[in-house]
């Protein structure tokens, strides 16, 4: 079992794994209760939820809005048993989750590598533009989050003072109270169905039964408080009234503060969200020489570049990607090559950029990552020379 926590904007990220050798299903509903994301990992090629996974998984109960589930490494598998294990891993979570609600699963390769079966590459780019703008959208959130934990906490808060005050009604004044209230305890789950029915309270509000009869034990239910109506009023009128007047408040707050998203890092300039590329060793190829380090490789880039037939010098956006997808890598690096090799910014390629495009293909194929700008020794000879001109 793994867990990530990110203190900024709090998410919260595990997935199966070896034993983790303490409480792992306490720490886990700690953080729950803390976080503003929480995202289950799953591979597509190798799906289960084992015994130890599904106890952590219901130790997130309550927190069921703030879940999302990733699908990982769906390129290992074909199309038509990608929906089988999208229906298996939707069947299994309704089993350990039995909610009404349906968990949100993005499909997707969420790493670097050339995708093994590509036939599913536009439905991962789009989840994997939904994913990232959901983390961005966090702390644009947070205020709704911060809203609707406390309206839970005043729901919870109200179901604790029927509960306490029903065990202390029904308690003895003098004689046989150990037993009555072993007697209680027992029946509490009997009670909790009673209260429901009677205060139209939904099964949900209540705490955790097994829980509760565990902490009950140590208590002297005759030191109880009795319920106080008016307390119970006040309550009620702030989750009716008062909630209800916040929450135009928070949509416009929202829309006043359009910039109040994740930044930094890997947010910035790119779809690539918080994936990571690997160690940069392929880009720094050439740094000291003073030939252009993709000129000995140009004449094979040039036959691929002419072949694909381009227009006045250069090619079109769609007729380099239409090449540049048969390379089978993630549309999210892809899109970085592009971004480095348009040098001049004018949505198309010329021979050289289709050149250092070709390269940079290469040296992520080798399993070197990608630089967030084009580093001075990899910028094209002819676009030196208009930038020194340019100055």
């Amino acid at each position: 079992m793994a867990m990530h926590y990110i203190n900024r904007y709090a998410i919260l990220i595990f997935s199966c794994g070896g034993a983790a050798g303490y409480d792992f299903p306490s720490v886990l509903q700690w953080f729950a209760e803390r976080v503003d994301r929480i995202i289950l990992l799953f591979d597509a090629h190798k799906l289960e939820i084992s015994d130890e996974f599904s106890e952590a998984i219901r130790a997130l109960k309550g927190n069921e809005d703030k879940i999302r589930v990733v699908l990982n490494k769906a390129d290992m598998v074909e199309t038509q048993q990608l929906m089988r294990v999208y229906g298996a891993l939707m069947w299994s979570l309704g089993k350990v989750f039995n909610t009404p609600e349906v968990l949100r699963v993005y499909i997707g390769s969420f790493w670097s590598e050339p995708l093994m079966i590509p036939n599913n590459r536009r439905l991962f780019e789009l989840e994997e533009q939904d994913l990232f703008q959901d983390i961005q959208n966090l702390p644009r959130n947070s205020a709704l989050r911060k809203l609707n934990d406390l309206v839970k906490r005043a729901r919870l808060v109200r179901v604790h003072a029927y509960i306490i005050s029903y065990l202390k009604k029904e308690m003895p004044s003098v004689f046989r109270k150990g037993n009555k209230k072993k007697q209680l305890i027992n029946e509490l789950p009997v009670i909790y169905a009673k209260i429901q029915l009677e205060h139209h309270i939904s099964p949900g509000d209540f705490p955790d039964c097994a829980k509760m009869q565990e902490q009950l034990m140590i208590h002297d239910f005759t030191k109880f408080h009795s319920l106080k109506l008016n307390m119970i009023d006040i309550l009620d009128e702030m989750l009716t009234v008062d909630i209800a007047k916040l929450m135009p408040l928070l949509r416009q707050e929202d829309l006043d503060t359009t910039d109040n998203v994740v930044q930094g890092g890997a947010f910035d300039g790119t779809h690539n969200g918080p994936f990571i590329e690997g160690s940069m060793d392929g880009i720094l190829e050439g740094i000291e020489d003073d030939e252009w380090v993709v000129t000995k490789d140009k004449p094979k880039y040039d036959e691929i570049f002419f072949n694909l037939a381009p227009t006045d010098g250069k090619l079109t956006g769609t007729k380099a990607k239409n090449w540049m997808i048969t390379t089978k890598l993630p549309n999210s690096v892809l899109g970085k090559i592009w971004k480095l090799s348009d040098v001049d910014r004018d949505g198309m390629l010329d021979d050289e950029e289709f050149a250092l495009a070709s390269h940079l293909i290469e040296v992520k194929l080798d399993g070197h990552g990608l630089p967030p700008e084009l580093p001075t020794h990899l910028i094209p000879p002819s676009k030196r020379r208009q930038k020194g001109s340019a100055e």
